[in-house]
């Protein structure tokens, strides 16, 4: 099931703190979630379901994708939550926490369909890749329901469950690095914990048309660390990431959003390519590169972050 869905920015907050909700609620970012789940501590999980329905049922939400993260699949709530919640036509979709067996994402996929059956559609769904096995299991998960359609990177569970010796959500242990031998001084150069499982991720998404969401920078108030977390994300062809605090959506959103330098590469590539093909040709010269019909694909590609800045 492919999606065009605008979700460069897309904002956690927790269901039962109803001031941070509105705020979600009126922000620029592109889609928000409500956490039900790691956000909400145990004595506020049911408070924390009934603020979600009467946030989605009340608050304007604009154009923005709305989601609810669900708690645990092995959690005696998700049912009810999935119930509760399901019907409410202002919710997009439903977030999976955890997602590692077909089965179980199967079983939610029938939940949802019952709990939304009153609906034009019923909900999506989309996975939380956190776990080792979630990982290994990530094609099968991409294609295991229609009602799926997208794919995150939970990348602080997902580093926990490998071992991973850090404790700064997102960023890789300062020791993962590579040290050279003593002829060119030891140099070290530092390794990117996520680089496999963020293609991984990717690369299952794209085979089954799906978007595929980063998992957010836990330094909020580290304007570099946040820039260049985003940076790197959209230069993989991801789609959005996750950002927890609103002073992040900014920054993240103009990192997937094309530069006046691309969009002016893109019209010259363009118009080049249209008088290529009026001459019969299917391949030109521009700025010194051979370009062709692969080079389009890019560029609408590049072209569809562009939305509203």
């Amino acid at each position: 099931m492919t999606t065009s869905r605008l979700t460069r920015t897309y904002l956690a907050v927790p269901a039962h703190r109803s001031r941070l909700v509105q705020n979600a609620a009126a922000s620029i970012a592109d889609a928000v979630f409500l956490d039900l789940e790691d956000a909400v501590p145990p004595a506020e999980k049911a408070a924390a379901l009934e603020a979600a329905a009467n946030a989605l049922a009340t608050l304007d939400w604009g154009h923005k994708t709305v989601a609810v993260r669900l708690n645990a699949i092995d959690s005696p709530s998700i049912q009810n939550e999935i119930a509760r919640l399901g019907g409410i036509k202002r919710l997009d979709a439903f977030m999976v926490p955890k997602a590692e067996a077909v089965a179980e994402v199967a079983k939610i996929g029938r939940w949802i369909s019952d709990a939304t059956g009153t609906r034009d559609a019923p909900a999506e769904m989309e996975l939380l890749i956190e776990t080792a096995r979630g990982l290994v299991n990530v094609e099968a998960l991409a294609a295991s329901d229609r009602l799926v359609t997208a794919l995150h990177l939970g990348v602080g569970d997902f580093a926990a469950s490998i071992g991973a010796r850090g404790t700064e959500i997102g960023a890789s242990p300062s020791g993962y690095k590579h040290v050279g031998g003593a002829a060119d001084g030891h140099k070290e150069t530092p390794l990117d914990l996520f680089a496999y499982p963020m293609m991984r991720l990717l690369v299952a998404a794209r085979a089954f048309g799906l978007r595929a969401i980063d998992g957010p920078c836990g330094a909020f108030r580290d304007a570099i660390a946040t820039e260049a977390a985003a940076a790197k994300a959209a230069a993989m062809g991801y789609d959005g990431k996750q950002v927890i605090h609103p002073t992040q959506i900014e920054a993240t959103r103009d990192a997937f959003i094309p530069s006046e330098e691309e969009l002016a590469l893109a019209r010259r590539v363009v118009a080049a390519m249209e008088e290529a093909e009026r001459n019969g040709q299917a391949a030109v010269t521009v700025d010194g590169r051979m370009v062709d019909y692969a080079n389009l694909r890019m560029i609408r590609r590049l072209m569809s972050f562009k939305g509203q800045a």
